[in-house]
């Protein structure tokens, strides 16, 4: 358990300094855009996911911890050792970019700015202003989505050593969806990990972003169990 606390640390880590690092970083030299980033998150799960997914299963997520849970490829004594260390492992690299961020005289953090920090928001923080509603709906069901993608990649049937790419490809494509809608998330440790550095109402609308993609994993494992049922009677 020690090895799969440090590997999905380590990996919640990378996955968070990949993403948001180039959101923040890449704002004061030459800004990559949302393709840019969204290509930085997929790129973070892939490589960590090879490197590391064979110690841990490579999750660097809750809400994905949770869908595989209840779609019933993961104990739940697990469940709980996971989501802290990918919390810990998310806060670590939030700190780690505000560090390396401060150095640069064009560093300016605005908390009730949208995206601030590379954070995920609704109403006034969202990118394009969407609201509670679409901010909600998008989690969710990207969420349930990304889950379904990793337990098929996963499977037995399939060709699980592309799992990893599979799933970074999948959380490209999400990103390219729905950052002007909350900055993405689809990942509670992702948001908790830039959230108390941006401050501000950032961190009052964070429960969203543990509420939806968790409620949302939770669906994309039951509909994928259910799946299975059907194609094995």
């Amino acid at each position: 358990m020690i090895k799969r606390f440090s590997a999905e640390l380590l990996g919640t880590f990378w996955l968070v300094l990949g993403g948001c690092g180039t959101a923040v970083l890449s704002t004061y030299a030459g800004d990559v855009g949302s393709l840019g980033v969204s290509l930085a998150f997929g790129l973070a799960l892939l490589t960590g996911g090879y490197a590391l997914g064979h110690i841990s299963g490579g999750h660097f997520n809750p809400a994905v911890s949770v869908g595989l849970w209840v779609g019933g490829r993961f104990a739940a004594k697990d469940l709980l050792p996971y989501v802290i260390a990918q919390v810990l492992g998310a806060i670590l690299a939030g700190w780690l970019i505000v560090q390396v961020a401060q150095d640069s005289p064009n560093f300016f953090l605005e908390p009730g700015s949208r995206g601030a920090f590379a954070s995920n928001g609704y109403g006034s923080l969202s990118p394009q202003g969407y609201g509670l509603k679409a901010a909600f709906l998008c989690e969710l069901v990207l969420t349930a989505m990304f889950v379904i993608v990793i337990l098929g990649a996963s499977s037995a049937r399939a060709f699980s050593s592309f799992a990893p790419a599979v799933a970074g490809l999948t959380l490209t494509l999400i990103h390219l969806i729905s950052i002007p809608v909350t900055n993405t998330s689809v990942n509670p440790a992702r948001s908790t990990g830039v959230a108390p550095f941006a401050g501000g109402e950032a961190l009052g609308q964070l429960w969203l972003f543990w509420v939806a993609p968790v409620l949302g994993a939770a669906l994309g494992g039951l509909a994928y169990r259910g799946l299975e049922r059907v194609r094995s009677a």
